[in-house]
């Protein structure tokens, strides 16, 4: 997931988006806890993930202030 491709969303569609890479960050660190994550790579991705759609979503606030 690149940031050019999140700006062209909206802020609704960025929150859902957030929901659903924290319920997936979730369930990899389930997964870790247990011993049965098979690619630990996957949890940096999704926490890189987090970050780039809380800060087009920071910037997009700061557009509309």
């Amino acid at each position: 997931m690149k940031a050019a491709e999140l700006r062209q969303k909206d802020a609704a569609e960025l929150n859902e988006m957030l929901l659903k890479l924290r319920k997936e960050q979730f369930g990899l660190r389930i997964q870790h806890a247990n011993g049965t994550l098979n690619n630990r790579n996957e949890m940096r991705h999704v926490r890189r993930d987090i970050a780039r759609v809380k800060t087009v979503l920071n910037q997009l606030q700061g557009k509309s202030a």
